[in-house]
């Protein structure tokens, strides 16, 4: 452990844009300069990456410009907001009902069961942000304060290849 319980393991990113104009980042866990061993048995993993626009401002933004325009707002409270975005959810959970394991990056899937995907989880983002922005929570605030609270409960140095909760560790 480093200094303020900050770990030694470390990500570096480099970012590759494919031919098609996704961008994937190429990440390796390094540890004292050298390939981490267990950590993707040390070979880089190409992870995808969002685009950088629309930003959640831009996305809560737009939907509030959205439920404004319609007069929508009257409807649009946070009981309302999470009880959509469950239903929501729930359409999600249906696309992959009776799947079994479905490999990252959906290699099985046709471009309208990606679409449909895209467009579903699109509708849970959105009522999150609404949500978010009805109970007054900044979320990219909030999302950096769990990041650092789940550090805290879940150090690589002990849950490393693990799934258990963190109240399963020991001291």
């Amino acid at each position: 452990m480093g200094e303020h319980g900050q770990e030694k393991l470390q990500l570096r990113s480099d970012a590759l844009v494919s031919p098609n104009g996704d961008t994937k980042i190429i990440e390796k866990h390094v540890e004292n300069g050298h390939a981490a061993p267990g950590v993707n048995g040390g070979q880089e993993y190409k992870r995808y990456t969002f685009s950088p626009q629309p930003t959640l401002e831009d996305i809560r933004r737009m939907q509030a410009e959205f439920t404004d325009e319609r007069n929508w707002n009257q409807f649009h409270q946070p009981r309302n907001l999470l009880l959509a975005m469950v239903g929501e959810v729930g359409e999600v959970s249906e696309l992959f009902q009776w799947r079994g394991e479905v490999a990252e990056g959906l290699p099985d899937w046709t471009e309208s069961e990606r679409e449909h995907l895209a467009q579903e989880l699109s509708d849970v983002l959105i009522y999150l942000v609404e949500l978010a922005e009805k109970c007054h929570v900044d979320l990219p605030q909030a999302v950096l304060r769990k990041m650092a609270l789940n550090r805290l409960k879940y150090p690589a140095s002990k849950v490393h290849g693990s799934a258990k909760k963190y109240t399963e560790y020991n001291e």
